[in-house]
């Protein structure tokens, strides 16, 4: 495949963890341990792939919502996987980020998450973005506040905002937009997920749970996305003898 179909950004949406654990008479935390492993295998196909971010939607702002007792083991299991894959993401030079409200997570979490954050900073391979009490209602509401508070200190003029000053403040600015937008499970919505970020994204969606979601599973998106014509607003034609260049 030429690199050139290859989406330098995909963004995921990981549902079906719970369902798939349901199907096997398995407790829902069983499910989100398996899904960590196809976290785990997602970065490798991506790597090799050639991909430059990839974004994970970990847990939402709206998942406090959920049993009290799935999100104790879901903080768990997020301290326990940064600290199992911290030494093999530095070693593959993989820079890790996370977005989100993480004040809201606990000290130990917090911790770990600056730590992880420092040492991969400098890394220049793949880099992975981890979504966690992420929403992009709060991104969009965030860069907002900033904004208005610039105008009211006379830093700047409410008529200077636009599109592209709000994009420089959002959540990932310095990274490109998502080309690929990856949702499993089958529920077909992107569910407060980079709302923003997500406007010229190819959406792709897919019935197969997460847990479940291999290599080919991978690359039918991939290849998806390969067939597209992303016009950004001008015509096929255009496209085309842009491509003849």
């Amino acid at each position: 495949m030429k690199n050139a179909r290859i989406p330098r950004h995909i963004a995921i949406i990981m549902d079906g963890n719970g369902r798939w654990a349901k199907q096997r008479m398995l407790p829902r935390y069983a499910g989100h341990r398996a899904g960590v492993e196809t976290v785990r295998q997602v970065v490798k196909y991506c790597a090799e792939q050639g991909v430059e971010v990839l974004t994970l939607f970990a847990f939402s702002s709206e998942n406090w919502r959920r049993p009290e007792s799935e999100v104790n083991w879901l903080m768990e299991l997020f301290i326990t996987a940064l600290q199992r894959e911290i030494n093999k993401l530095h070693k593959n030079k993989v820079r890790l980020r996370i977005i989100g409200e993480c004040s809201a997570f606990p000290a130990k979490l917090q911790e770990l998450i600056l730590t992880t954050q420092e040492l991969t900073q400098a890394n220049t391979g793949l880099t992975l973005v981890i979504a966690a009490n992420y929403g992009g209602h709060w991104d969009i509401v965030n860069v907002a506040k900033r904004l208005a508070q610039q105008v009211t200190q006379g830093l700047l003029n409410s008529e200077d905002i636009n599109e592209k000053l709000f994009s420089s403040q959002i959540c990932l600015a310095d990274l490109p937009a998502p080309d690929l937008f990856i949702r499993t499970g089958g529920e077909k919505r992107v569910s407060n997920f980079l709302l923003w970020q997500l406007a010229y994204a190819e959406l792709y969606f897919t019935d197969t749970l997460w847990p479940d979601f291999d290599q080919a599973n991978f690359m039918q998106a991939i290849e998806s996305f390969a067939t597209r014509q992303r016009r950004f607003g001008r015509t096929g034609e255009q496209v085309d003898e842009e491509l003849k260049v």
